[in-house]
Order: C-alpha cells, then sequence, then structure tokens
C-alpha cells in the first residue's frame, strides 16, 4: 500500500462489507486501521487477498457497537449526543444514521455500560445490536412519533384551550380565564418539550426544544399567555406531522425488508413439506413455491420451469422465464408455475440482504451537501442565539427602546433560530435518492456518489459482457461452393460439435437450431492455436483460422480480401477447407446487446462522452464501438492499461468505468464512479463497486444519472427553502412585523416542505 491508487482498490473492496465502520489510511506507514462490528478479521484478510494485498495483522485496542436510539430523530438529538458521548475519554468516533436511529460507537474496551448510561441520562432509550441484526428491523416508529388516544385528546384539549386564551385575550375578557386556560394548554402540550430542553440546557446545548422552551417561558413571563400557548401547542403538532413524514423515507427502506416473506414451505427429511420461518432455512434445503407467491430466500431451480417477477430486484419490467439451473432471488414473485429450488444462501445473506445492508451503509454516509450543511449548522444556531441576546440588550440600553418590545422581538428571533429544516433536508432528500434507485435496480453505495452522478463527463465501459452479450453467435456463412452450402455446413458443425472452443460452440449452436445434422468424425485432433481437423466420409477436413490456412497453402488474395472485410466488422473468421480447397468461410461475433445502444445514445443526450476498453484486438474495438455508438475505443487493454487509461481521464474530468469482472477492478476502483454489471447474485460486485446494476441493462446509468440531477436540483431547492425563510423572518423581526406563532408556523413550515419535497424524489 504505496500510494492512492492501492487506498481507492482497499476503499472499494472493504468498504461495501457488512460491519465494517470506518477505514483510516497511513500511507507513509503502510498501515490500515479498520473499525469494525466483526467476529473475528479473518475476512477482511481474505479480502485484501483478494486484490493481491498481504496483510500483517495487529490487533487494535477498540471495540465497536451499535445502538439503536429510537427517540434519535433529527439532528438535534444528533447534537445532544455527539456532545454528550464526545467528552468521555472512552468513545474514540460516532457515526449516525438519523434515518435507520443507529448510532455506531468506537470505543474502549468495558465502555459500553458507562455509553449506555450516558445516553439514557439524556432519556434516551438505547438498545444495543447484535453484529448480525439488520438496520432496517430497527427502524420502527420513534415513541415520540406514536399518538396514544389519550395523548390525541390531550393535544386536542390544548388546542381548544390555547385558541380559547387567544379569543379571550382578543375580546377583552377576563385576564384571569385567559391565563388559566394558556397555562393549561402550554402544560398539555409542551412538558416533553421543558423536559428535552432542560436536558439540552444542562448539556449546554441550544437545540430546538431549549430554544422554544426559553421563547414559551419569555413569553409567559413579559404577559404573553394566549400567543406561548398557541405557540407550544403549533411546535408539538408540527413536531408530530414531522416525524410522520420522515417515517415516511424510513419506510421506503424498511418496505425493502417486507419483500421477503417470513415462512418458505421446506422439503422435510420424511418426505413431507412444512412451512417454516425464513431464518431457520439452511443451505441446501429444497423449497416449494407456488404461483402468485414470493420467494423467501436465495436458489437454483431444480425442478420446473416458471415466469418470475424479479423488479423487487433486478428493477426489469418483464417477467425472467426460470429453468432448471437458473438462478431465483429472495423477494421475487412467482407469477406462473410451480416449481422447487435448492436454497444456495441463508435468509440474512440473500441478495435482497446485501441490498439493504449496502442501501443502510449508504444512508449513514455525508454526502458533500450534508457536510456543507452540518458545518453551517453548527455556527448558525449560536450566532443566532448571540444576535437575540444583543437584540433584547442593545436597543433598549443604547437607543432608548421599550424593553417589553425588543425582549419580545428576541424571543420571536430564537423560534427561528434553530436549522432543523436544513439539516434534516439532506437526509431525506438522499435517502429518498437511494430508495428510488434500489426498486429500480440500481444499488448505490453511497450519498456521495448519487451527488456526483450529475457531474460524470466520461463514462469507460468493458466490452464482454458490458456492452455485447459474452456469449459468440454465427453471424455469417459463406460457401465459396454455393451448391455445396448444405453438406460444408454439416461438415462444419460435425468438426465444431468435438470441441469446446467458443467460436466452434458458436458454429455447433447455429447448426442445432437449424436442425442441421452432425456426422461422424473420425481422427479428430485440436490444432492449438490453429484450429481442429478429422476425417468424415474418408475426407480429411479442417476448420480453422488464418494461421492454418497460410500453413495449408490456401490463403488466396482473394480469399484475404474477403476475410479482412469480416474483421474488419469486429468478427472472429474461421475456414473449413480439405486438403486442396478452402470450401466455406463462418464468422462469429459477440453480438451488442440493444439495450447498449439505446443506453449510449441516452448517454450522449446527457453530454456524457464514451469510450470502450477491452482486451480484444483493434479491429473488434473499433468495429463495435461504431456498431453502439460509441466515441472512441482502445483494444488490446490489459488491467493495468485500463488503470492507466481511467488516470488519464479523471486528471482533466469526471469519469466513471462500468466492468462485470474481476479484471475491471483496478480500473473501478480509480474512476470517480465504478458501476458494477449484472451484481444481482454476485457478492463481489456489491462490495466492490460505487453504484451496483442489479441486471446487465446499461440503459440503468442514464436514469441512475437522471436520478442523480434530480436530487441535486431537490437539494438546492430545500437548502434556498431553508435559508430563505429565515432570512426573510429575521428581517420581519428587525421591524417588528413578526409574531412568535408566525415564526413557529415559518420554522416548522419550512421542515415540513424540504421533508415533502425530498420526498417526492421516491416517485422517480
Amino acid at each position: 500500500m504505496d500510494c492512492p491508487t492501492e487506498e481507492a482498490l482497499i476503499r472499494k473492496k472493504l468498504g461495501g462489507m457488512d460491519g465494517i465502520v470506518a477505514l483510516d489510511f497511513n500511507l507513509m506507514q503502510r498501515v490500515l486501521s479498520v473499525s469494525h462490528t466483526l467476529p473475528d478479521t479473518r475476512s477482511i484478510e481474505q479480502a485484501l487477498q483478494h486484490i493481491d494485498m498481504h496483510a500483517v495483522k495487529q490487533t487494535s485496542t477498540l471495540n465497536t457497537s451499535r445502538i439503536a436510539i429510537q427517540e434519535m430523530d433529527c439532528p438535534t438529538e444528533e447534537a445532544l449526543i455527539r456532545k454528550k458521548l464526545g467528552g468521555m475519554q472512552a468513545v474514540d468516533e460516532m457515526q449516525f444514521n438519523l434515518m435507520a436511529r443507529v448510532l455506531t460507537v468506537a470505543h474502549a474496551p468495558n465502555a459500553l455500560p458507562d455509553i449506555v448510561a450516558a445516553l439514557q441520562s439524556l432519556s434516551f432509550n438505547p438498545q444495543v445490536l447484535d453484529s448480525n441484526t439488520a438496520v432496517a428491523a430497527t427502524t420502527e416508529p420513534a415513541p415520540a412519533t406514536e399518538s396514544k388516544p389519550y395523548k390525541k385528546y390531550l393535544l386536542g384539549a390544548a388546542l381548544v384551550a390555547a385558541m380559547a386564551a387567544e379569543a379571550i385575550n382578543f375580546a377583552g375578557g377576563s385576564t384571569l380565564i385567559e391565563m388559566l386556560l394558556a397555562a393549561f394548554a402550554i402544560l398539555a402540550s409542551g412538558l416533553k418539550t421543558y423536559q428535552k430542553g432542560w436536558i439540552a440546557l444542562k448539556n449546554l446545548n441550544l437545540n430546538i426544544n431549549a430554544l422554544m422552551a426559553i421563547a414559551v417561558t419569555g413569553a409567559v413571563l413579559i404577559g404573553h399567555w394566549p400567543e406561548a400557548a398557541m405557540v407550544m401547542v403549533l411546535f408539538t403538532i408540527a413536531e408530530l406531522i414531522e416525524a410522520k413524514s420522515l417515517d415516511r423515507a424510513r419506510n421506503a427502506i424498511r418496505g425493502l425488508l417486507d419483500l421477503s416473506p417470513e415462512k418458505a414451505t421446506v422439503l422435510q427429511a420424511d418426505g413431507s413439506w412444512q412451512q417454516v420461518l425464513a431464518s431457520a432455512v439452511a443451505i441446501g434445503d429444497t423449497v416449494r413455491v407456488k404461483p402468485g407467491e414470493r420467494l423467501a430466500v436465495d436458489g437454483v431451480l431444480t425442478s420446473g420451469t416458471s415466469s418470475i417477477n424479479q423488479a423487487p430486484i433486478t428493477g426489469e419490467s418483464l417477467p425472467v422465464e426460470k429453468n432448471i439451473g437458473d438462478t431465483v432471488f429472495a423477494g421475487t414473485i412467482n407469477e406462473a408455475g410451480s416449481f422447487e429450488y435448492r436454497v444456495s444462501a441463508a435468509a440474512n445473506h440473500s441478495t435482497l440482504a446485501r441490498i439493504i445492508a449496502a442501501v443502510e451503509s449508504a444512508q449513514g454516509s455525508r454526502a458533500p451537501t450534508q457536510r456543507f450543511v452540518d458545518q453551517f449548522s453548527k455556527w448558525y444556531t449560536p450566532i443566532v442565539f448571540v444576535i437575540a441576546l444583543l437584540v433584547a440588550i442593545v436597543p433598549p440600553l443604547l437607543l432608548g427602546g421599550a424593553w417589553s418590545e425588543w425582549f419580545y422581538r428576541a424571543l420571536v428571533m430564537l423560534v427561528i433560530a434553530c436549522p432543523c429544516a436544513l439539516v434534516i433536508s439532506t437526509p431525506v432528500s438522499i435517502v429518498s435518492g437511494l430508495s428510488a434507485a434500489a426498486k429500480k435496480g440500481i444499488l448505490i453505495k453511497g450519498g456521495v456518489y448519487l451527488e456526483q452522478g450529475k457531474d460524470l463527463q466520461w463514462l469507460a465501459l468493458d466490452k464482454t459482457g458490458t456492452i455485447t452479450h459474452g456469449k459468440p453467435v454465427l453471424t455469417d456463412m459463406l460457401s465459396l461452393q454455393a451448391d455445396l452450402a448444405a453438406q460444408n455446413q454439416q461438415w462444419a458443425a460435425s468438426l465444431a460439435a468435438r470441441s469446446d472452443h467458443p467460436v466452434s460452440k458458436a458454429i455447433a449452436q447455429a447448426a442445432q437450431e437449424q436442425g442441421v445434422n452432425v456426422l461422424s468424425v473420425d481422427d479428430f485432433a485440436a490444432l492449438a492455436g490453429r484450429g481442429t481437423q478429422g476425417q468424415i466420409n474418408g475426407e480429411n477436413l479442417f476448420l480453422g483460422n488464418t494461421r492454418l490456412l497460410q500453413e495449408q497453402g490456401l490463403l488466396t488474395p482473394d480469399l484475404a480480401a474477403q476475410i479482412d472485410a469480416l474483421e474488419q466488422q469486429g468478427k472472429t473468421v474461421v475456414t473449413l477447407m480439405n486438403a486442396q480447397h478452402a470450401l466455406a468461410l463462418f464468422a462469429v461475433a459477440d453480438t451488442i446487446k440493444d439495450s447498449s445502444t439505446r443506453a449510449i445514445t441516452e448517454l450522449h443526450e446527457l453530454g456524457i462522452k464514451t469510450i470502450m476498453l477491452t482486451g480484444d484486438n483493434q479491429h473488434t474495438a473499433t468495429a463495435i464501438a461504431a456498431q453502439a455508438g460509441i466515441d472512441a475505443a482502445k483494444g488490446n487493454m490489459l488491467p493495468e492499461h485500463k488503470l492507466a487509461e481511467i488516470a488519464g481521464l479523471a486528471a482533466h474530468s469526471k469519469v466513471g468505468m462500468v466492468g462485470d469482472g474481476i479484471n475491471d477492478t483496478p480500473a473501478l476502483a480509480r474512476a470517480d464512479i465504478g458501476f458494477a454489471m449484472g451484481a444481482a447474485g454476485a457478492d463481489t460486485a456489491i462490495e466492490t463497486a460505487d453504484v451496483a446494476l442489479m441486471d446487465d441493462d446499461l440503459r440503468k446509468i442514464p436514469q441512475f444519472i437522471r436520478l442523480s440531477q434530480a436530487t441535486s436540483a431537490i437539494l438546492k431547492q430545500n437548502i434556498a427553502l431553508a435559508l430563505g425563510i429565515k432570512a426573510v423572518f429575521l428581517v420581519l423581526t428587525f421591524t417588528g412585523d413578526a409574531t412568535m406563532w408566525m415564526a413557529v408556523f415559518a420554522d416548522m413550515g419550512a421542515s415540513l416542505l424540504v421533508v415533502g419535497n425530498g420526498l417526492r424524489l421516491l416517485k422517480k
């Protein structure tokens, strides 16, 4: 590990593994520090060996724990926890996943009880998670968002009381009744806010609860009882609405978990079939699926055929035909036919489970916009709080203003001093974007890649299996003796059927599909690097490449021209010949997927240039690129050549790399965004790529880029909304035109607006 190239490769390899919390690189000392929740480090060492890295283990003194905190709804709680745990020497690092309500802590051994106690002192109910527990399983509604019937009635009564107090004040009625009604409304709706506010103030944290408690108390002290009551009631109602809106984003992830049924019908030792919990199904068990059922675990078809809707995994719009030997995935729907399959992965390691784990991990990562917002929010609230203090003190002292008037204006400023709307807007938008992508069969490994997608200028693509089908087919058969075409095809098919070479297989497959019967071949021999030979009905025949043709002395100028013309089209040509003559030419090519051509067109429409990097010869590379509409092509590329090409492009532009093989891994790691093709069921692809396309359809990349553009637009809209509304009310406060209840509407209204705007991505 000498330079950032190796660092990038390791980050891609380990970054997507379950249980990896944080990676810290010291390139000068060639040391990698890994915070993880794994029972041991064997899987880490194996992953490093897989990319030719030799790891010498040095045991860390830190433990890593995941803690579910159902009350952790927004950055308000995050800031409180950071301040509380940040002062503990035993705590080394914290990572927050607000959407899943999970805190990951790297800490000294035996410090976990103290950490849990510290969280409990903040009135939280922390639950330490097992390392195998899916985060999505913890995303139940928090207790604070649950509306028990009596709480609903109490909040309703508080609203009526606050409105009655406002009406009495407007009509000039009894001050005592007005105060009593207001006091009831404040206590009935705001006790929880006061409790949270007091905890925040004790920990020197100015969160929204502390600010609201100060503002309402200040309003009471200067005699604004009805307004104080209305502010507290409106704040509580808005908090509940915001929490419900955030639950929609959380449920988008949880919906993935619900795709897999709880039970499966499994063959028992006595030959009977019983329904058992999916978690109890073991690898090697046989599962039966009826029409209309959803599959509980991954496996391989052993009996029957069916048509399966794989949209939940791959995003494919049409059902896929499945036959014996084909792979099936948990969460998919059996549309027609009953079949049996052998389980290939436990429920918690299925393709669906790995998708969920990857999306959960991506939620916890900080996108560039989110990092900016987090830094901004650290300074915003203290600055506004100081300004509010100055507003309350300076005009009365220096300008002769009325204390009550300026004190009231300062209280209004406190209400809008919390940046909740701004801070919550980014994670909601990112999670919504990640969820929308997952439903389309696009697995994005972090918000940073979702944001960067819109900036791509170049996309490099592997050829085989990415642009093409990866399976050669016979494209041309040219008999040099027209009246013997059928015989020549039969002879060629007979020789080809005895060979395992991909070109021979393509010739034999085409003959089989056309119903051509193969003949018996005597004295068959494989000619290394040249082709095959054998006797059919006493005729000594050869099927081979141009080198064999030259050796036999049969390569004429006209024949060479015909062969060259076919090779210029990116085809591999073999010749059927006897001892005296060339009899027929057969051209084989790896055909381009229809979806690839359409994808390239869409990429060009988005302003992205394309280049193909392949190990095939330059003739083939140029021909395939021309057919697909790709801008440039480079052939004879080894893995290190692909890496160098990506590095060259990345020096002056944002570049993505698309590949489907281990040989593409270095280039995938070096690219700004690495795309893995056909990742369904493939551990390596899901772990190493930044974006995994769950099927082999390149059209998902333009979809990803458009989603990135939409996400970026919504993030900018949300920041503008949140800051714009704050700015307007700051100005209105100085001019004396803003009231406290207006400020509450503005603050919580902004939060609801940005959450709702972010949730629009779920429909993309």
